[in-house]
Order: structure tokens, then sequence, then C-alpha cells
């Protein structure tokens, strides 16, 4: 077993910025990052970061400036995070699934000052360019990124970088219809966990398909290079390309969403595959059937399976349901989302705040140093959020005796399909722009392909026709392609309380009768 020399620092790792550095100097050979047949060491790693670095510097980029980068999964987006973080730039990843509207939202929310941008987005970026207000760079990752990054030194910058700089702000959706930037710092990332419950070693190969503009995804990622592994990044998740580079490549550990493994177990082929190698699956981001999870055991059956709860706003992970969880068989406690992981602390409680029994439900609260610094220029909702140290998740559940966390419901309405978060405000304000539509709720309803899908119920002005698809037209022209209503429902009026607000509970409870959870 390779082990890092880590007697070269006296110190843990405690910022992004210092693991290219320290596994560059232990262990500068080993492959960091596969892509498409490119590999790079981790010494390779620490000098393109720098030069990245140099270059963000050399344009005027100060610390806490935010840098964002639009495009589908590569190595070049490693690049552009630890050379950010070297340079103590914020590093905004925009979801690539948004619809150009929702981008330019989130580049000017965020004060961008550069803006990487996939090949393949140049086009979309060109024709919404001067709507960028705070943009004075535009950087495509092609051959003119490598010219842009190759010109600067390969030595270090030499910026005091601090744990407590924000490194990274992702984009989550939020209740009032607009997206919040969730900020997080390099302390927020379990860097240092002791007694880490992945145990991951470095001769451990990462199959990484998860997008990085998500959590889970860029989560998994920097924690795989602080374990100074190598890692194997898929432009985007096809199941049959992900079935082959496990057998090809030998991955032993991966993190997968539900929908992500339903679908590799309907290739047709699935059980042909050699998938001996494959030592550990994370799956999270949204609940699993039962079902799906026993087919999964039989299928990945050299596996331990870890099933993972957590949050944007926690830096991902909070609770595990671990491999002797998944071996036990107890289907109560497979609907679990396991115990917390050391260092976090979780609370029921009820609507005053105050904390509630095993057994009894409530809003699922937590203290760690994992959560979020805050929302970015959102000052209110992030009072809100975070209270005397602990994150209010939205989350209604309960812990039983034995700490185990189950979700029981949400307070917020917010929709998981496929493990996307979809909040219905974001739906609903767009919807309202088309002009036949009087008023609008929108539900997710079970569906089991992708746990929930979006429906929209329509209530439509005086002498419209009912237009589904000029309806969802108008939609795709707003939204992102996972936000569009699955379904649509016209109805004469919506139930409201005597204050004005829409009953959903009364629209959900047809489509979710004679399922345990309102989660599916």
């Amino acid at each position: 077993m390779i082990e890092p020399d880590r007697s070269l620092s006296s110190t843990p790792i405690q910022t992004i910025a210092e693991i290219p550095r320290r596994y560059g100097a232990s262990t500068p050979d080993a492959i960091a990052l596969s892509f498409e047949g490119r590999e790079t060491n981790y010494r390779a790693l620490d000098e393109l970061s720098n030069q990245v670095a140099n270059g963000l510097v050399a344009t005027g980029v100060r610390p806490a400036s935010r840098i964002a980068i639009l495009d589908r999964n590569s190595d070049i987006f490693f690049q552009v995070l630890l050379g950010g973080a070297k340079a103590r730039a914020v590093l905004v990843p925009i979801n690539a699934r948004l619809a150009p509207p929702e981008i330019v939202f989130a580049v000017n929310d965020a004060k961008t000052e550069i803006l990487f941008v996939g090949e393949s987005f140049e086009k979309l970026i060109t024709e919404v360019q001067d709507q960028l207000d705070t943009v004075h760079q535009i950087i495509v990752l092609d051959s003119r990124y490598l010219k842009w990054r190759d010109v600067n030194p390969l030595t270090e910058p030499g910026l005091p970088v601090s744990p407590d700089d924000i490194c990274l702000q992702l984009y989550t959706s939020g209740t009032t219809g607009y997206p919040k930037g969730v900020q997080l710092s390099h302390a927020n990332f379990p860097l240092q966990a002791v007694n880490d419950w992945k145990a991951w070693l470095s001769d451990d190969v990462m199959l990484l398909a998860m997008p990085l503009f998500h959590i889970a995804g860029v989560g998994t990622g920097v924690l795989g290079l602080v374990a100074g592994l190598k890692t194997i990044v898929l432009r985007e998740f096809v199941p049959s390309v992900a079935l082959e580079t496990i057998q090809r490549d030998r991955a032993t550990v991966t993190f997968l969403v539900p929908a992500m493994l339903l679908a590799m177990l309907a290739e047709r082929n699935a059980e042909t595959f050699d998938l001996s190698s494959l030592r550990q699956i994370l799956y999270g981001a949204s609940p699993i059937p039962l079902e799906l999870l026993r087919k999964s055991l039989r299928v990945f059956r050299h596996t331990k399976f870890f099933q993972v709860y957590g949050l944007t706003e926690t830096t991902g992970v909070i609770t595990v349901l671990g491999d002797a969880d998944h071996s036990a068989g107890d289907d109560e406690i497979l609907r679990s989302r396991g115990r917390p992981i050391e260092g976090v602390e979780l609370r029921i409680i009820d609507g005053s705040g105050k904390p509630l029994p095993a057994g009894q439900v409530g809003e699922v609260v937590c203290r760690s140093t994992q959560n979020m610094r805050g929302y970015w220029n959102q000052a209110e909702d992030t009072a809100r959020a975070l209270q005397a140290g602990w994150l209010h998740t939205g989350d209604a559940g309960f812990l039983d005796e034995d700490g185990y966390l189950y979700i029981h419901d949400r307070l917020k309405d917010m929709i998981v399909s496929g493990g996307e978060n979809v909040y219905p405000a974001e739906i609903e304000s767009a919807l309202y722009g088309h002009a036949d539509i009087a008023d609008v709720a929108v539900i997710g309803v079970p569906d089991d392909l992708w746990g929930e899908a979006v429906k929209a119920i329509i209530v439509l002005k005086p002498d419209r026709s009912p237009d589904p698809a000029g309806i969802l037209h108008f939609a795709r022209a707003r939204l992102a392609g996972f936000k569009i209503p699955k379904s649509i429902e016209f109805v004469d009026e919506l139930p409201r309380n005597p204050s004005g607000k829409i009953l959903k509970r009364l629209l959900r409870e047809r489509y979710w009768e004679g399922y345990e959870r309102k989660v599916n």
C-alpha cells in the first residue's frame, strides 16, 4: 500500500491550495487526474494550478474576487479551482444545465470578474455577453485557455491563504424564486478528518461522474485529491461508459445518485461487466427506493454501500448509513439516512426551537464546522438559516433512539428530481409570465426513475384554452431542462388558506397516497 509522505510538513492540510503542493512534493509522479486519455500527475497539477493562479493575479484578480466556470466536467476544472484557491479567489461553478437567463443571473449576482467557458458554451455566452455586468475577461477552455495559462510562471504565487478564506460559491435554488450563492471556506471541507468513515487510500481509483457544479461532484473530487488518489473524470454520466470505465480502469470508489444506479442497472448487459474492483459506492442526493437498493446490492455484490445525506450548505455529507447497516438487511434501518459523521451534531426541533425527543418529527438542524459561511449578499436568508451556530436544513424528520436520522417530509417545498434540487417558486415565477396563466402551483409527484417529477397545476385566464405544448415551450426558454414540468394539469382554482397561501399539501395528497413518506 503506497502512503504519501506526510513528513514533509508537521501540520495537516488546512486549505485546498495546499493539496497539489503537498502531493506534488511527496508523490509527484502519482496520477492525480485522468480525463479522456489525458493524465495529470500531482507535480503537473501543482505547476498548472500555479500558472492559473499567476494568470489570475496578472489580470487583476484580488483576494475574494469571484471567478466563474461554465462547462461540463473536465480535468481543467480542478486546475481553475486550485489555481483560484492559490490566488485567494472564489470559484463560482455555473450549472451547465441552466437556461441563458439563469446563467446571466448567477454570473451577475456573484459579481464575476473572469469567466471560464467551455467551448460548447461559447455561442451562448457570446449571445448574452452584453448582459454580463462585471465580467471583464472571458476565457474559452480550448487552445485559448492553454495560451492564456502557459505564458504564466510555474512558481507559487506566494499569497497567504487562510482556512477561513471563502474558496467556493455554489448556487442553490431559492424559495424566493432566485438562486442563492452558498459560500464555502477551506475550513468547511473536512480536509483533516480523523477516523475518516470513507477510509480512502492513495492507491484507490475514483470514478467521478457527478457534475462538478454540484457539491456532490466538486466535494467528492476535492476529498479524493486530499486522499492523494487517482480520479477519473467523466465529461458527463453515460451508463455504459461508467460501467466500461469501472471495468477497464479498475475503479475502486465512486459517488452516484439513485437515478444513476438505476440507469446503470437498466443496461442490457450490466451484469456481464467485471465490477469486482469497485469496493465502495457512495450514494445520495435523493432518497433511494428499497427495491433499487436491493438490486444494486445484488449486481455490485463485491461492493460496500454507503448512503450519505447532506446539503450544499453543509459542504456535503453530514450523515452516513454504513456498510454494516446495509449488510444487516434491516428494511427499517435502510429507510434511514444513517447517523452523523464525526464532528457533526444533529437535533430535531419544534417550531419554537425546542429540541424534541427521539421519535418525534420536527426540523432537522445541524451544528458542524462544515456549515456554510452564509449566503452571498443575502443577510436575511443567512440569519434564518444559521441561528446560534445551528444550520436549519428545512427538512422535517426524526432521530431514533440509536441516533439514526429519518427524513419524514420537507418543511420547504423543494423537489428532488434525479438528485437535482428544484424549487417550485422558481418555476412558478417563470410560468406566471405566460399570457394564458392566471395562477399556478408546482409540486413534486412520485416518479419511478427520478424519485420525484415536476408537475404544474395551472388555472387559465378566462376564455383561454389549454395548450400544454405552448406552455412547455415557454418554460424551456426560461428554465433549465430538469426544471421543466413533466406534466401539466388544468384546474378551475387552487386551494388557499385564509391568508392566501396555496395549500400544496392538499394538492400533493392524492399523488402521494399509499406512500409511507412524502419524498420518494
